[in-house]
This record gives C-alpha cells, sequence and structure tokens, in this order.
C-alpha cells in the first residue's frame, strides 16, 4: 500500500477501455474499509456509466452555464469556471464516475446547531478516508482516479439529478489512464511538522 500512495497520480487522460464490474466493486468495497467518526459510516456511491453519465455531463455543464451567467452559488470563485469546464471534459472520458453522498448530512446552506456542525465536520473527515482507499485501490489495479469538488459549480443541478438523500460531497472518475504525469511538488516535512515532546 506504500508503494500506492507514492504512485497514485491525479488521472485527466483516460483509455477509452471500461472497467469491470468487480474492480469496481473491489475500489468501492475498499472505500467502504474506511474508519468513520462513531462507526456511522455516513458514505453513499453512485456509479455513473454509458447513458446515465451522457446525461450527468449535460446537467453538469447546465449548471455551469447557470452558475457563469445567472445566479452564482460560489460568485467569488468566477476565476475557476473555466477549470469546471475543463473537468467536465475531462470526466466525459472516464468509463465510470462515483458520486460521494453524506448519507447522514444537513443542507450545506442550512442552519446548524454546534454539536450538528461537529458530527458534519466528522462525517465528512470519514468520507475523505473513504475516497482516499478508493483511490489506492485503483492504483493497486493499475486504473487512474481524479477527486471532482468541481461539482460545487454545478451543485443544485447534480443534486436535482442525482436525486438521493443526503449532501452530495464529491465525484470521483475512474478509468485505465492514458497518461502518467511525474508526482507534484509537496512542501518539506521540515516545514509542516511541529514536533512536541
Amino acid at each position: 500500500m506504500i508503494s500506492a500512495i507514492y504512485e497514485r497520480r491525479s488521472t485527466r487522460k483516460f483509455l477509452t477501455r471500461d472497467i469491470s464490474k468487480s474492480d469496481m466493486t473491489d475500489i468501492i468495497q475498499s472505500g467502504m474499509k474506511a474508519p468513520s467518526s462513531k462507526n456511522r459510516q455516513p458514505w453513499k456511491y453512485i456509479v455513473v456509466q454509458g447513458d446515465a453519465k451522457e446525461e450527468m455531463l449535460r446537467v453538469f455543464r447546465q449548471g455551469i452555464e447557470r452558475e457563469e451567467n445567472e445566479c452564482a452559488l460560489l460568485p467569488q470563485s468566477k476565476r475557476y469556471i473555466a477549470a469546471a469546464k475543463h473537468t467536465v471534459d475531462v470526466i466525459e472520458a472516464a468509463p465510470t464516475i462515483v458520486f460521494v453522498v453524506n448519507s447522514l448530512g444537513k443542507n450545506e446552506m442550512g442552519e446548524m446547531t454546534p454539536e450538528e456542525h461537529v458530527y458534519e465536520i466528522c462525517n465528512i473527515q470519514s468520507i475523505g478516508a473513504s475516497i482516499q482507499n478508493m483511490l489506492l485501490a485503483a492504483t493497486e489495479k493499475g486504473i487512474g482516479s481524479l477527486w471532482i469538488c468541481d461539482i460545487y459549480f454545478a451543485y443544485s443541478e447534480l443534486c436535482e439529478w442525482l436525486n438521493s438523500e443526503g449532501q452530495l460531497i464529491a465525484a470521483i472518475a475512474f478509468g485505465y489512464p492514458d497518461e502518467f504525469p511525474e508526482g507534484r511538488p509537496r512542501k518539506r516535512i521540515e516545514d509542516i511538522v511541529e514536533w512536541r515532546n
């Protein structure tokens, strides 16, 4: 697993080769093995392929267009819309998209008590661990992946299309890679670790 951690890359070019249901099941089951706060296991995965993926891409693009031209959820992030459009082009080439939902999640725009807010943070941390497990399992199988947060540029449209209870957290594109990028620069351990004895 250490080698998968070091070899994992964000893949943005995919081959047209499909991923077997068995491999996708293994990847998702790896996500289900992640630790979760109070063992709540707040994750739900919606696997999108084929014709459903084409419909989802249309909805995604509509949401980005609304974000760009009408009522923006993220008005101060307009400079990232071009990157969101590129992300949609990237996932169009990936054979499988997995949407990850916090099945216990609240409306991100709604009011929460301090306790609900802490639960939400803990559940989202758990889901982050689940996503990372899936990325590493895919790497072990020679499958590329891309963790996608640009969903927020089409958030209401994607939520309506998914029609699933809970809070949409992220999407992941999976496919056999058609690129093998070098590792991105990382901060030095000396700059980010504080040892206290």
